[in-house]
């Protein structure tokens, strides 16, 4: 493949080529040298597009109409292919709270997962049930305190696929929970909660290591009771979440998140659900109905209730909002959450060894192509 400038490992290269074998990236090489390597097959882009890792959000319940909880292959196909028209090449599907007969059955259904023909789920986000009720957004009220025999089953259904668990560290059993987690490499993240500065500082010594959607379905920041916020700002070793769509978090909160922060810390994702891709009108989420109106998801009372921003769009935002370079946003949707996946031998940048995950962009930064493993899952 060659033409457009290639994101490689973090800086732009011009008249390079990208050689792909057995959905691997072989080598990079001057694009005068393809002679050598023909009767391959050639893919050629304008040299005024833009090459970047397949970018990688780790929070979406939907799009195209279709929800994660759906549980069908209809539903997740659909999810699938929305993504890849928007240059994700990796998800984790996250579910809502729910009773854990239900929440067991989506778990089930995506460990028997075949291959999808798009963008490709690498393991679930748990998103509660052990969140504040207080806290708890546009979730419904069936939230439990942090429950290891039932993470365990819920584990057992899911086939070991449960990457991230969202919890509240305030709840009843939250630090011996988060000390499993770790134990277990499962990544715990701080978000729906009503914790205070000390509690979520226990819970980061516990070893929680990511905040979920920064800011949001937190306690507000104040000047006596700092809440979540700062100490989850603070400290070096968070990862943190943050929805990039001007409605969930103003632009100042984004650049200050952004000075704090920096780049390698900070994790553009899109909480989306099922109206991304659709016209304004009444949805579904979590079994509660929610308005799509000029952009904005909102439950009856206002509540924002998940996003349908995509992740070009966080990408745009964030350097529209902040001093970022554009190559610093797209690390923020590839690298960073394959880091914090452990991942990052094999998604997350393009070098040779890598997954050919790859997306290209033309010069309004809208998705030409989306590749997975070598192969187009998605031309414009």
């Amino acid at each position: 493949m060659s033409g457009p400038q290639i994101l490689s490992t973090g800086q732009w290269i011009k008249n390079q080529a990208i050689v792909i074998e057995a959905g691997r990236i072989a080598a990079i090489i001057p694009a005068a040298m393809l002679k050598h390597h023909f009767p391959a097959q050639h893919i050629e882009f304008p040299s005024h597009y833009f090459l970047t890792p397949g970018l990688i959000d780790i929070h979406l319940h939907g799009a195209n109409g279709h929800d994660v909880m759906d549980a069908n292959e209809e539903a997740w196909h659909g999810i699938s292919l929305a993504l890849a028209k928007e240059g994700v090449t990796s998800f984790l599907a996250t579910t809502m709270t729910a009773e854990p007969d239900k929440i067991t059955n989506v778990l089930k259904f995506a460990a028997g997962l075949k291959k999808l023909p798009g963008a490709q789920c690498i393991g679930i986000h748990l998103e509660g049930p052990f969140i504040a009720n207080a806290k708890r957004g546009a979730q419904r009220d069936v939230t439990v305190f942090p429950d290891i025999d039932l993470f365990e089953q819920l584990q057992l259904a899911a086939a070991n696929q449960i990457k991230i668990v969202t919890l509240a560290p305030e709840l009843p059993g939250a630090i011996p929970f988060i000390k499993m987690l770790k134990n277990n490499n499962v990544i715990a993240s701080i978000g729906h909660t009503f914790a205070t500065y000390e509690e979520t500082e226990a819970a980061i010594q516990a070893g929680a290591t990511q905040a979920t959607h920064l800011f949001n379905a937190m306690r507000a920041l104040h000047q006596r009771e700092p809440g979540p916020v700062p100490a989850l700002l603070l400290a070096k070793n968070i990862y943190a979440e943050i929805i990039v769509d001007g409605h969930h978090l103003h632009p100042a909160i984004v650049d200050l998140v952004y000075q704090l922060k920096q780049k390698n810390s900070l994790i553009l994702v899109t909480d989306s659900m099922r109206a991304k891709c659709m016209p304004d009108g009444n949805y579904e989420l979590g079994g509660q109905t929610v308005t799509l109106t000029n952009q904005r998801v909102t439950l009856a009372d206002n509540t924002l209730a998940g996003s349908v921003l995509t992740l070009p769009e966080a990408i745009i935002n964030m350097v529209k909002f902040t001093q970022c370079g554009f190559e610093d946003a797209i690390q923020m949707c590839t690298l960073n959450p394959a880091s914090v996946l452990k991942w990052d031998h094999r998604i997350g940048i393009i070098d040779k060894g890598y997954d050919a995950d790859l997306v290209v962009f033309d010069d309004q930064f809208g998705v030409a192509a989306t590749m997975v493993k070598g192969k187009f899952v998605y031309q414009h």
